[in-house]
């Protein structure tokens, strides 16, 4: 880009800018508070039809907004309004475009309480970005992953070339904010230079880029399905092993243990032998599905081993799945026993009242 051009870009957004802040402190000094831009124009990465991205925080709900969309010299102007709740929520890394914060140069602010409340808020995102990989930015990670999921069922469940193609977009959209969180960042140019800034992780799939082309350059539905899998099959091994690497589960205990024995044994393997004595395929399923979550949460919770008893479940043969879960409990058993959790069982209601009466 030349000079000339570089300053009639420069000399437009100023007037823009002059404008924008003329019409504020004419009608809007109650409830705008703060006028900054990103994008492009902030990073000096900007072409000829760039528009200028201009962010206006509102102190209020219900608030009069400055204009529609509207086109001058060829470009489209929008403004995005943004609330303090939103901010904050951009601060504790849990919004997508944390650099709309971070980056955000400041225009204009109505009192200089509000400019520090934003200062404040961009040093929150900025020291959390500085801090080492852990369990928070991992369970920002699995909420991305898990919306690339259910695009990815959006993905399998049609044939039309369009909604597929569209569906495939958002999983990768998803997919991409996936990896900023797993590796503790935010995304800072933009969606121009999205691919490149990614590739610049430490942590990525193996051929992410590879994945990661295959799936936009897919031809057809039956290409597009099968990069979409290899694509989220890669960041949810990625996100597993880093799981296992960063976040520390608890050694058990006798109290993160407390009542895991007798949930199993008196709700769990109950319900599964009600079900098999009803004969009522549908209730021994989901009798099996809730003794499965129950091992699970007492694994996650208390890093016992994780019986995965559903691989024996047969709806014809239901008394193949019940005795696996009978050997899960005895192992069980024998861990809670090992770290002297006590197992409450009463077997009359003296007893009982006894020991919740007389603690």
């Amino acid at each position: 880009m030349d000079d000339i051009t570089r300053k009639r870009l420069i000399d437009k957004n100023e007037k823009l800018i002059s404008m924008v802040i003329e019409r504020v402190k004419k009608d809007f000094a109650n409830d705008i508070v703060l006028i900054g831009f990103t994008g492009s124009f902030a990073h000096h990465d900007y072409h000829e039809k760039s528009d200028l991205d201009l962010c206006i925080v509102h102190d209020f709900i219900q608030f009069g907004k400055l204009w529609e969309t509207f086109l001058f010299d060829d470009v489209a102007y929008s403004f995005f309004y943004i609330s303090w709740d939103n901010l904050e929520r951009k601060a504790a890394l849990e919004r997508v475009g944390v650099s709309g914060l971070t980056d955000l140069k400041i225009i204009y602010c109505s009192k200089p309480e509000y400019l520090e409340k934003f200062n404040r808020l961009k040093e929150k995102a900025l020291k959390l970005m500085a801090e080492p990989i852990s369990k928070n930015s991992l369970e920002r990670a699995k909420k991305h992953i898990d919306l690339a999921k259910q695009e990815y069922a959006n993905v399998m469940l049609s044939n039309d070339l369009g909604i597929v193609r569209y569906a495939s977009s958002r999983l990768v959209f998803n997919i991409v904010n996936a990896l900023v969180s797993l590796n503790n960042t935010c995304i800072k140019q933009g969606i121009k230079r999205y691919l490149g800034e990614v590739l610049t992780y430490n942590y990525l799939p193996d051929n992410f880029y590879c994945k990661y082309m295959a799936l936009i350059e897919s031809k057809n539905v039956c290409e597009i399905k099968n990069a979409a899998l290899s694509l989220l099959s890669g960041v949810t091994r990625l996100y597993d092993i880093m799981r296992q690497k960063y976040i520390i589960k608890p050694v058990p205990t006798s109290d993160n243990l407390a009542g895991t024995y007798e949930m199993l044994l008196g709700s769990c393997l109950a319900k599964v032998s009600a079900s098999i004595v009803s004969n009522d395929k549908s209730y021994i399923f989901h009798a099996a599905r809730s003794a499965q979550v129950v091992l699970n949460e007492i694994a996650e919770y208390s890093d016992t081993y994780a019986y995965n008893v559903m691989q024996y479940f047969d709806a014809d043969n239901p008394e193949i799945f019940k005795a696996e879960l009978v050997k899960a409990i005895n192992q069980h058993l024998v861990v809670c026993e090992n770290v002297g959790c006590k197992i409450l069982q009463f077997e009359t209601f003296d007893a009982l009242y006894d020991y919740c009466m007389n603690p």
